[in-house]
């Protein structure tokens, strides 16, 4: 049957969006009162959109982020968690990606720092941004692998061309040499090109300090805060809420 060889054409050419959406149409009678053109602008449409679909699932894939179910939409910004929907909402929709701006998240632990950025992040790869996830305590053996393995200098080169990095944890254990100067090159393969996303316990005032080397912490700073927006979570630790009670045993007497 010619449709049906139409349809197999389009899979060989790897046009799956293009093939679902012509298969629909035979199914609905309604179809054929379309002219040939608008029927066509469906079929183009839907394979543009299913390329998009695809393309955003294989980025958040790609970026291995912590919570990769994490939405924006579900984010609450309730009074007293220290942002308002307003504000929120200017900085997801801004050009913050675009500009390579740095989002700082600072907080107490369990207040939805790592959570946000990773739905900062999951809306970017919505948009067809390239993402990855980095947790600043694991960065360290990450790279001793790499370095092992020769590929610390390529892997750095893909990580300058991606277009988020998030780094979660920020300040949470101590620096190394090889942590510290991988850092450094990150930050200054992005600075004014690639959009960064801190989590940090730690206060922005006292990251100089963590750092270590003062002339590096000085450069590292340059970099992070010379275009950044800065979020202060507040409240108690969401993860209180999520704990399930510890069951009480008691004790029978016979």
């Amino acid at each position: 049957m010619l449709t049906q060889q139409t349809i197999a054409q389009l899979h060989e050419l790897k046009l799956l969006g293009m093939a679902a959406a012509l298969r629909r149409q035979l199914e609905q009678p309604a179809s054929s009162d379309l002219s040939f053109e608008e029927r066509l602008a469906l079929l183009v449409q839907h394979e543009c959109d299913s390329r998009h679909e695809r393309r955003c699932a294989r980025l958040l894939t790609q970026a291995k982020l912590r919570y990769p179910q994490a939405a924006i939409e579900d984010f609450d910004t309730r009074p007293g968690r220290g942002i308002e929907r307003a504000r929120f909402m200017s900085l997801v929709l801004s050009d913050w990606v675009s500009s390579g701006s740095t989002v700082i998240l600072t907080g107490a632990t369990g207040c939805g720092k790592t959570w946000l950025a990773c739905a900062l992040a999951q809306y970017a790869c919505r948009q067809g941004r390239s993402t990855r996830y980095l947790r600043i305590p694991r960065l360290a053996e990450e790279l001793r692998t790499l370095q092992a393995a020769g590929s610390l200098t390529k892997w750095l080169a893909q990580l300058a061309k991606t277009e988020v990095v998030v780094l979660d944890d920020w300040g949470l254990v101590g620096l190394d040499a090889i942590t510290r100067e991988a850092l450094m090159e990150i930050l200054d393969d992005r600075a004014g090109s690639g959009a960064t996303l801190v989590t940090s316990q730690l206060p922005v005032d006292h990251w100089h300090a963590w750092i270590g080397e003062p002339a590096v912490a000085d450069a590292m700073l340059d970099r992070l805060l010379a275009q950044s927006h800065r979020l202060v979570l507040k409240g108690e630790s969401l993860r209180a809420g999520q704990r399930r009670p510890t069951a009480t045993k008691q004790r029978i007497d016979a």
